[in-house]
């Protein structure tokens, strides 16, 4: 992801404007509800719109590239827009310069490419998202076998879920120096058949333990390989 304000953090939003009906348009947009968060989303296609009329209390059939009809709509009284059509990069882009247009402050673009994403980011989209790209290196590292899950939660910094390898069983994180050693951090351990807790230094894994470590790629990674022996 890159983010214009990314060091100032993302202000919460009560209320999100989405443009795009298509899986990651709608699947976000679901989300939201289950979260209570206001929602608002708009498209131009009526199978879309219909489709998800039951599932979302406000739907519009709508031309979001269009600053009147945004307008209308009341798009700067939300606190967040995600523009997330799916194909079209004209409309991404269109739709994101409108939403700046008349007022909204806190856009979020989907974008396809690197350069789609210079684009979105020059016009005026605050926060630029690659999920594709973002699922797949996801997906790449998982079907290793070598993670049990995998999450980048900034650049070059993740969060990653693997068995507690054998040459840590029985002795305590401190003993092993982890850290040191490998420049990560387990954060949290869940015992086998129970559920997580936090990792201090007096933690000792037993086999069959899952571990949830955090750091930078490399770093991970260089763990990773020390775990898979």
């Amino acid at each position: 992801m890159r983010s214009r304000e990314a060091a100032q953090g993302v202000a919460p939003a009560e209320s999100v404007f989405v443009v795009g009906l298509g899986r990651f348009g709608a699947s976000m947009a679901s989300t939201l509800v289950e979260l209570d968060i206001e929602v608002m989303a708009v498209d131009i296609d009526q199978k879309l719109v219909d489709h998800r009329a039951d599932e979302l209390t406000h739907v519009r059939l709508a031309d979001a590239t269009d600053s009147a009809t945004l307008k209308q709509l009341g798009a700067a009284g939300f606190d967040a827009a995600v523009v997330a059509i799916g194909t079209g990069m004209e409309a991404s882009i269109l739709s994101t310069a409108a939403l700046r247009d008349v007022g909204v402050d806190n856009i979020w673009a989907k974008a396809l490419s690197d350069e789609h994403g210079r684009i979105l980011e020059r016009i005026g989209a605050d926060h630029v998202v690659y999920p594709e790209r973002q699922m797949g290196e996801r997906v790449a590292r998982l079907v290793t076998g070598h993670f049990l899950d995998y999450f980048q939660i900034d650049e070059g910094f993740v969060l990653a879920e693997l068995e507690a390898p054998e040459e840590l069983l029985g002795a305590t994180l401190g003993d092993s120096d982890i850290r040191s050693r490998f420049g990560v951090t387990v954060v949290c351990v869940k015992p086998e058949l129970s559920v997580f807790t936090y990792a201090t230094v007096d933690t000792v894994p037993r086999k069959g333990d899952v571990l949830v470590v955090a750091g930078e790629v490399k770093a991970v990674e260089r763990f990773l390989d020390f775990a898979a022996g």
